[in-house]
């Protein structure tokens, strides 16, 4: 596997941040991960996005949001085509998963 292979975890917090706009921070990501249902603390997340940073998935920004400085997160080209082919690997395994099940159904 490619030392710039990400997994489950990675495409949806690339996901979250593509969603919600341009420049996100973490505080963000967590809340909408967890609205769908995925806890994940802040120990988790952000040496995430920072990974996902230096593989250049994202980039980062300081910002001042409410009074207060903070890194945003934007995601990249890259980043998009990472979603991109994860969401056609996604789909060519739900559409084997289909059809082997209706061939079980026939059968």
């Amino acid at each position: 596997m490619s030392s710039d292979a990400i997994g489950t975890l990675e495409h949806l917090v690339l996901l979250v941040i593509a969603r919600q706009g341009p420049d996100r921070y973490g505080v963000t990501v967590i809340k909408e991960l967890r609205r769908h249902g995925y806890r994940i603390g802040p120990g988790t997340l952000y040496p995430l996005l920072h990974r996902l940073e230096e593989k250049r998935y994202l980039i980062s920004t300081h910002a001042l949001v409410g009074g207060k400085n903070r890194r945003t997160y934007t995601i990249t080209r890259r980043g998009r085509t990472a979603l991109e082919q994860a969401k056609e690997k996604v789909r060519e395994l739900w559409d084997e998963l289909l059809e082997e099940q209706e061939e079980n159904t026939r059968s």
